[in-house]
């Protein structure tokens, strides 16, 4: 299994103190009972944190026709809306609840260029709330294709993840499947496309992320 680069150090914190209770207990306790009791609640723990930062090799094929899934989850959310930030026009808006169990990797849904990047401090509101992508701490990249196309994906926190990790920057060239960032501990990836895609996702389907097809270019 791979980890995450940005588990690396949380892994290394998450160790050392489950390794420093059990030494504790250890020492000051003669109950094997009780060792083994704290050895079983601490090292699932870590067991957790690195299913949390697992990060799968998915192999992408690129498809100038396709926009991918930008993160694990389910769908929660599929309609038309109007996107104040970038575009100030009606827009499809496709949204990914991830759980704390889903990867949460995010990846480029389609070749381009970026051409748009914004921080947004925020609240921490649950990730499905409907209000979580204008409120809450967010992030949001707008990607150009070859054409001139422009999608938004936006990266939102939610009541548990504390932190956004975008690698886009403005002018950067990326490839569809590559790393757009990382969110930590539960959270949402909002998609806003042109209202001529074809949408290929119902509501409330578990996706993948560089695996499932959100939409088709007209």
């Amino acid at each position: 299994m791979n980890i995450h680069k940005e588990g690396i150090l949380t892994l290394a914190i998450v160790f050392s103190a489950i390794v420093l209770v059990n030494y504790i207990v250890y020492a000051v306790s003669d109950s094997l009972l009780i060792q083994i009791i704290t050895a079983l609640v601490t090292i699932p723990v870590f067991l957790l944190a690195l299913w949390f930062f697992r990060s799968p090799l998915r192999p992408v094929f690129p498809d100038e026709n396709s926009i991918l899934c930008p993160a694990d989850g389910k769908i929660v959310v599929i309609e038309k809306t109007f996107e104040k930030e970038y575009f100030k026009d009606e827009r499809w808006q496709v949204s990914v609840f991830m759980s704390p169990l889903n990867v949460h990797v995010n990846r480029y849904p389609i070749n381009g260029l970026v051409t748009y990047l914004k921080y947004h401090p925020g609240k921490y509101l649950v990730a499905w709330h409907p209000k979580s992508s204008e409120l809450n701490e967010r992030a949001s990249v707008v990607i150009k294709n070859s054409k001139g196309q422009e999608i938004l994906v936006r990266q939102i926190a939610g009541a548990v993840a504390r932190r956004i990790v975008t690698y886009a920057k403005e002018g950067l060239q990326i490839r569809q499947g590559e790393e757009l960032g990382f969110i930590k501990f539960g959270s949402r990836a909002d998609i806003f496309l042109p209202l001529d895609a074809d949408i290929q996702v119902t509501l409330n389907q578990k996706v993948k992320g560089n695996v499932d097809v959100i939409a088709l270019w007209k």
